[in-house]
């Protein structure tokens, strides 16, 4: 009789031992995604964790950095494509091949819980050859055009999931109050309410793909966006920033903020209050400072304000190794980075340093498991919702729209819409098709990479071809009569008088800190 009851009892701990360790994903593949599933699966899903596979999940690795079998190993939870970072040979294939690579990893694991992939696609998801490049968001802001704006947040979201890209880390809401600072052109402008208008229509387009594209299961599509920097990086002061590089100091980009919190409250924060109400589900934390505390150290401003004041329920993500940057030996700057509240960290590089270190802080109690489930929970809360438990793989129906005409003919309107005149004495403009001889003068009137500007294929943008498109020179070339003559020059040196000359300026492109500046000069 005890032999029996014994058999019995193992066979109670062999079915609920499977009950435990078995795929959750399984149970609801064939069921619609609501939010009453939503609280049921993750809860169910995360008491099946090990510390191991939660500790994956808040970690973010840059795709040129994980090695093969390392998804798998450490239960990696998000891989990004740093600026420049792109497979080889950089075409929509070799995009959806290595992503799907990644994601396939990543369902090996013991619950098959599957990876989001992260980009900047600031304007257009320019680091892939040939997609739609938009005109950067300073450009956007002077259309004033909030239904522009929500049809390239829309067109972006489609080229991006083609590749099989659910997360953008844009767009940018800082509120730009020195021209100096470096990312000044990724602001939509420095008045608030143009800038909380400007990202909730970005946002409300990420996250509404036409319903006509679904899932296999059904689930609508949508890209999660991701407003940054968290808190008020466009608010630094002059000369208040670290060494870039030995001949590149910062002079504004990841400086210290000194305003009191009421103007804090007034200039920065309405973006991302706008932001949470419009669905916003991720938000990136600033390199900056306030009053010479690190954002990715502030409890105050990510747990209090951002968390329980604002009510956001998303995940928080570091900025790249931004994490590192707060005062103190590495491990410290783990731990005041954790419980201040932000839930994945963007390691990008040394993941395996990271992971040992959160063991070592919750083994030690530093970190609560507390925390850690509640940074997990979000995390997976933001996978479901973006429908990648059910399909996580590049969707092949959309690739048609990668570099569309039909998006194109939305970024060359919002190029018309972008352009803004500053003067037209004796009613020069507009040109007509029929002068004689027109003088073209200007490295950019002919350069396609300094056009696009910073972010594009590059981290720092580059001159030359390095997207398809129309130059300046060509565009006016292919718009005049076929009797007028067009004469360029670089430099400006011509011989004799023309009808009309026409001189582009510009800057050399540029992203982040590289682009402080002491002067308003151009390149």
């Amino acid at each position: 009789m005890l032999k029996r009851k014994f058999f019995i009892l193992l066979i109670c701990f062999m079915i609920s031992s499977c009950s435990f360790t078995g795929n959750p994903v399984k149970e609801i593949q064939s069921s619609t995604p609501t939010p009453e599933n939503a609280a049921t699966f993750i809860e169910d899903l995360l008491s099946r964790m090990t510390l191991e596979e939660k500790i994956g999940q808040m970690t973010q690795v840059e795709r040129g950095s994980i090695k093969p079998g390392d998804i798998k190993k450490y239960f990696i939870g998000s891989i990004l494509s740093g600026g420049g970072s792109y497979p080889t040979p950089n075409n929509i294939n070799s995009w959806v091949e290595m992503i799907t690579q990644f994601q396939d990893e990543a369902l090996s694991t013991r619950l098959q819980i599957p990876i989001i992939y992260g980009i900047d696609a600031v304007h257009g998801m320019a680091s892939l050859y040939g997609a739609t490049v938009f005109p950067q968001q300073v450009g956007l802001g002077a259309t004033r055009d909030i239904d522009l704006v929500r049809q390239i947040g829309q067109a972006t979201a489609e080229e991006m999931v083609a590749a099989g890209i659910t997360w953008n880390f844009a767009p940018v809401v800082a509120v730009a109050q020195d021209i100096r600072w470096g990312r000044a052109y990724e602001s939509y402008g420095e008045d608030t309410d143009l800038v909380t208008e400007m990202s909730g229509a970005f946002i409300s387009g990420l996250q509404s793909i036409p319903e006509a594209y679904t899932s296999a299961s059904g689930q609508t599509l949508f890209v999660l966006a991701t407003p940054k920097h968290y808190l008020g990086d466009g608010g630094t002061i002059y000369g208040t920033s670290t060494q870039l590089f030995d001949d590149q100091p910062y002079l504004l980009d990841q400086g210290d903020m000194q305003y009191d919190e009421t103007a804090v409250r007034d200039l920065f924060l309405p973006p991302y209050q706008a932001a949470i109400e419009n669905g916003a589900m991720g938000i990136m934390i600033s390199f900056s400072s306030w009053n010479g505390t690190r954002m990715h150290a502030s409890k105050y401003w990510i747990t209090d304000v951002l968390k329980g004041e604002l009510g956001f329920q998303g995940f928080v993500v570091s900025d790249w190794a931004g994490v590192d940057m707060i005062n103190g030996d590495y491990y410290s700057a783990v731990v005041t980075a954790i419980n201040a509240g932000i839930d994945m960290n963007m390691v990008p590089i040394d993941y395996i340093r990271f992971i040992k270190t959160m063991k070592q802080a919750v083994k030690k109690g530093d970190i609560s498991e507390e925390r850690i489930n509640d940074a997990v929970r979000r995390i997976l809360t933001v996978k479901y919702q973006l429908g990648l438990f059910f399909d996580p793989y590049p969707h092949s129906d959309l690739l048609e729209t990668v570099g569309s005409d039909s998006h194109r003919a939305i970024a060359r309107k919002a190029v018309r819409e972008s352009l803004v005149l500053l003067k037209n004495d004796n009613a020069a403009l507009p040109l007509k098709k029929d002068v004689s001889l027109i003088y073209i003068a200007g490295v950019a009137a002919n350069d396609i990479g300094i056009q696009c500007g910073g972010w594009t294929t590059q981290w720092q943008g580059e001159a030359g071809d390095i997207q398809p498109g129309t130059t300046i020179f060509e565009g006016i070339k292919d718009t005049v009569s076929a009797g007028s003559t067009i004469e360029y020059s670089p430099d400006g040196q011509f011989e004799g008088l023309a009808d009309v000359g026409i001189a582009v300026v510009g800057e050399s492109p540029y992203a982040e800190g590289v682009g402080d500046k002491s002067d308003l000069s151009l390149t």
